[in-house]
Order: C-alpha cells, then structure tokens, then sequence
C-alpha cells in the first residue's frame, strides 16, 4: 500500500488564518502594523524566490515587509553597523538576515548582534541557547515546519526513534532539540557517518536535509515510518527533494517535494514575525 502523501498547504493555510486573525486584534488595540525587515547581502537566485514567496504570504496576513538590499562585497562591519541601526529603530518589529552570507561574512558575528526580541529566524544565541533548556521561545522556521507536520498528524513523539540526515545549525541541531524536548530518541547522521542505513532503517520517523537528490531510498526506510522531506535540488526537471520517488512503496506518510514542508516554513516564518512584533509593542 502506498504512503499517504502529506501536503504542506492545508497546515499552512490554518496558520495563516491564525496568524492573519490574531494580527486584526492587536491592531485593533494599538493601531500599528507589523513591519518585518529582511537584510539581503548580494543576490542568490534561490534566496531571492524564497524572498517571493515570504512577501507574498506576509502580504496576506497583514504584515509589512521591506527590504534593506546590500551588496555582496560589502565589509562585515558595515553590516553590523545595519544590524545594530535596525536594533534601535522602533518602527522595525523584526529582523531577518537572508541566508546564504557571502564568504567573508560571519553568520555567528551576524547573530550575535541582532537583538534576540526581533529575531524572526530564531538563529541568535540566546534563542538557541533557550531552544536547548526547553524554553522554545522563538525557534527556527524550517525545524518548526516539521514540528507542526508532525503535531498536524497527531504523533505523539514521546519514545519515538528519530533520526536526522542534516547537522546544520539552521535544520538538524534545533530539530534534534525539538524531538528531544519531547522525549524522542534522536540520532544526527551526516556527510560523515559511516553507515547511513543502519540509522535510517530503525527510523519511526526520518527527516532528510542533506541536498542531495534521491539520497534516501526504500531500502534505507522503515516499513511504516514518516519520511519528512526537507531536501531542496534544483534539476532540469524542476526541484525535487532527497527522497527517492520509490520510498512512497515503503513509508506510512511521506511529504513532497514540492509542497511539503516549504509552505509550513514560510507559515512559520509568519507565526515568528507575529511573535516578534508583541515582543516590541509590550
């Protein structure tokens, strides 16, 4: 029997409206808006269309979003001196730092500078330190995504074996404390574990991040298990994920790419910005 396909638009939408629902009421008592920034340092071609999308969701819901543009040679320090004048600014209720950086630029440097109040991406220190005592005070969108996903599912994740094929800052480690803060057993693999299949294989649910196309096949999955893609390739036949299109033969649930976990992320980027703005106006 084949995997139940678990589109991420219906997740969204219900965020959306939540979202949407919530920021009416606080206008309704204070008068002002949201006003999101995004900081985008020289121009990449698939931060650019995640951009898109962003502004056309934040649209929906009532929010502002504009955009400081800067180009790619432009010196660390400047850069910070931007960070640290949108800090300030009043009328700002949320920063978020497009990624990728140029090379020379520091990512931790960034985000050690940005006030954690307006961070809508959840990457500063102190909302990732808070992510790892179990105080989930803004965390990042994509780990959400999944998190939301999964709830939507009604999966209860408490002794639940979880393995994730990403060790990045930005998915595998805050998803690693997601899962752990709700007493699964998690298990990281990445370009250097030895043998990928012997952690794939005992997986109740799989998350795959690595980038690389067709990556997890059926032999690697768990009969039954939920396969979450979050794995983005650009081929000549459009994008697709890490998920090899055979593992549907052997997984309970499994999400597409695309329109699996993109439009929860760009939900939970909302839900953040949300979060962000009542922290500046109380």
């Amino acid at each position: 029997m084949a995997a139940e396909i678990i589109y991420g638009k219906k997740i969204a939408e219900k965020i959306h409206e939540d979202v949407s629902k919530e920021i009416k009421q606080l206008y309704n008592k204070y008068k002002i808006r949201p006003n999101i920034t995004s900081v985008i340092i020289g121009d990449n071609k698939e931060s650019n269309l995640y951009l898109k999308l962003r502004d056309k969701a934040c649209e929906k819901v009532g929010i502002y979003s504009s955009h400081v543009k800067l180009p790619a040679d432009i010196s660390e320090k400047k850069v910070i001196d931007k960070i640290l004048e949108l800090n300030k600014d009043d009328a700002v209720h949320g920063i978020l730092v497009q990624m990728p950086l140029p090379e020379h630029i520091s990512a931790s440097r960034i985000f050690e500078v940005l006030d954690p109040r307006k961070d809508v991406e959840g990457f500063t220190p102190e909302n990732m330190g808070r992510l790892l005592i179990d105080d989930e005070f803004i965390v990042p969108c994509t780990p959400l995504a999944v998190l939301k996903i999964i709830e939507h599912e009604k999966i209860d994740l408490k002794g639940k074996d979880v393995t994730i094929v990403n060790h990045s800052t930005v998915v595998g480690k805050p998803l690693s404390a997601l899962f752990l803060n709700r007493n699964a057993s998690v298990s990281i693999i990445h370009v250097f574990t030895k043998d990928l299949k012997s952690y794939t294989n005992n997986a109740d649910i799989l998350v795959s991040g690595a980038g690389v196309a067709g990556l997890i096949k059926k032999e690697d999955i768990k009969h039954g298990a939920f396969v979450i893609d979050v794995g983005i390739v650009q081929t000549d036949d459009g994008i697709i994920g890490d998920v090899d299109k055979t593992v549907k033969d052997v997984a309970g649930k499994i999400t597409p790419v695309p329109g699996g976990v993109g439009p929860v992320t760009v939900a939970c980027s909302l839900e953040n910005m949300l979060k962000t703005f009542k922290n500046c106006i109380k």
